[in-house]
């Protein structure tokens, strides 16, 4: 039996997040089952390396699952390709190792969040980027970003279920990037995230770089227990995995 990984990239506009549910087919892991338990004529489980959320879209989503099929790699993507929505591609397949798991192991996951930096909004990347309506102080966000950097207890900068061992979390850097058209990406990297994390955290950028919150305030965030509860959190369009290293 093979166990073959899978790098994914897919537009999550019009899914209930990637994993699969009981009751509702709109997942993009229930997708990607559907269309390799057809091709192998038996049920196949797909492990993801993360849970991704509603409407959220992923660069580079690595994900695996074991076959007998003896179809080539080439054949199976190709399959997969041709079978699978236009939202969800197969961009890379190969062998791994047998006990290569996709949600283990991992040593950081990259998210990036795209914003508009215009008071108009771009009616032709509505669906993948946040439109500021006002103009951003960059350099007060990138100021904030400081603070976030390095080993804390996030428990307030997310919804963290109860059952969670540890909210404390690393977060290796956050790059705050001007593109071209007045495109901004906040690239944020960590050694795991809590649930709705980077967009609280967003959320909390964006704040500061509307002149809503100071900037010395986020630091307090991070002790405050009603912070989660009043910093507008980012939407889901415009955020997407880039990458995840194992």
């Amino acid at each position: 039996m093979r166990n073959l990984k899978m790098i994914l990239e897919f537009d999550g506009s019009r899914y209930k997040g990637w994993q699969k549910q009981p009751d509702n087919d709109l997942t993009v892991e229930g997708k990607i089952e559907s269309a390799l338990s057809k091709m192998v004529g038996e049920p196949v489980e797909v492990t993801g390396c993360e849970r991704t959320d509603i409407g959220v879209h992923a660069e580079n989503y690595v994900a695996n699952f074991h076959t007998d099929c003896d179809l080539s790699i080439e054949a199976i993507m190709d399959y997969l390709n041709g079978d699978l929505p236009d939202d969800i591609v197969v961009k890379s397949m190969d062998r791994a190792s047998e006990k290569f798991n996709s949600g283990y192991n991992i040593k950081s996951i990259t998210y990036v969040y795209k914003i508009s930096n215009s008071e108009l909004r771009n009616v032709f990347n509505r669906k993948y980027v946040y439109n500021s309506e006002r103009l951003l102080n960059l350099e007060e966000m990138r100021n904030t970003a400081g603070y976030l950097v390095g080993t804390h207890d996030f428990q307030y900068l997310a919804t963290a279920p109860t059952n969670i061992k540890s909210t404390i979390r690393t977060i290796n850097y956050i790059n705050i990037i001007e593109l071209e058209e007045d495109i901004i990406e906040i690239e944020i990297n960590a050694d795991e995230f809590l649930w709705n994390m980077v967009r609280i955290i967003v959320g909390s950028l964006l704040e500061v770089g509307k002149g809503n919150i100071k900037p010395i305030n986020i630091e307090n965030l991070l002790i405050d227990t009603e912070a989660s509860a009043y910093i507008p959190m980012a939407k889901s369009k415009g955020l997407a995995l880039r990458g995840v290293e194992y």
